[in-house]
């Protein structure tokens, strides 16, 4: 659905991304994660055919994103905070602008605000609205055209945590529906929930890509068991078929609270291999 072909792309001379390469399977959620400056928007503009790569090439359902046809480009909805909504329109002026463009009934506007839970403040100006239902409308018109292919550029930056509970929700259910996501992010947490794949990007480089797990379990160093008991006690083990007595004792005594594995989460791993932290 998604292929990018040794991308490179540079402004001024500056090499702002280089040799990037991955695919992404129908009905897929890929994680794109890096701080911020490291090429994901700048990545996401070309995959949509608002720029155009210095070398390599983009393809987007079969085809290049700047030779997509009409009834095609309906099939993508993007979502970027840069996109900013018509503050003075309410939220369902706000669709009905992009739904004229594609044709979509009055209907389809109603219900789309209905999926992100908009509908009661369907005559509310966008600059009345907070930071997470300006997210939601941004959603909203995202989903507004059912399509089949979408990108969210950190659709969760700077919200609480119930509100971004609430759009992973949303995600997630248009994964259901055959939905494949591109999605960038700098929060980890959320790239481990939401993801089937990854790849992290630094500096304009990918630097290593996989299912969030198996790439956490690769950069598992240490290898330990981590274990508390009921009487406070917390206990380091190594992961070997040895401990497996000690572990045994603890449960049939009834001691065992808590069991861990020392496997790392996406921040670890990032701060492993480039020196920086993932969230900045």
């Amino acid at each position: 659905m998604i292929v990018s072909n040794h991308i490179k792309k540079t402004f001024l001379g500056n090499e702002v991304l280089s040799d990037i390469t991955f695919h992404i399977n129908e009905g897929e959620i890929f994680g794109l994660l890096g701080p911020s400056g490291s090429g994901k928007t700048t990545l996401i503009k070309i995959l949509t055919g608002q720029l155009k790569p210095s070398s390599g090439q983009a393809m987007v359902l079969g085809d290049f994103p700047e030779n997509l046809m009409w009834h095609k480009r309906r099939e993508i909805g993007i979502m970027m905070d840069e996109f900013g909504l018509y503050e003075r329109l309410s939220c369902y002026e706000n669709l009905n602008v992009f739904a004229k463009l594609y044709n979509i009934s009055r209907h389809e506007i109603i219900h789309t605000l209905e999926l992100v839970g908009l509908a009661p403040f369907k005559k509310q100006s966008a600059y009345k609205l907070s930071k997470g239902m300006k997210s939601r409308l941004r959603l909203a018109r995202t989903f507004l055209t059912n399509p089949k292919v979408m990108f969210l550029d950190e659709p969760t930056s700077g919200l609480d945590p119930a509100t971004m509970e609430e759009i992973h929700a949303m995600i997630l259910e248009r994964k259901k529906l055959g939905s494949t996501i591109f999605l960038t992010t700098h929060n980890m947490s959320e790239a481990q929930n939401l993801c089937d794949n990854i790849a992290l990007l630094n500096k304009g480089h990918i630097i290593e890509t996989g299912v969030p797990r198996e790439v956490c379990r690769k950069y598992n160093r240490l290898k330990q068991i981590s274990i508390h008991l009921t009487d406070g006690r917390d206990i380091v083990l190594p992961s070997t078929p040895e401990s497996a007595t000690e572990i045994y004792e603890f449960i049939s005594q009834g001691l065992l609270e808590t069991i861990h594995s020392s496997e790392p989460n996406l921040e670890t791993v990032f701060l492993e291999l480039t020196g920086e932290k993932l969230n900045v």
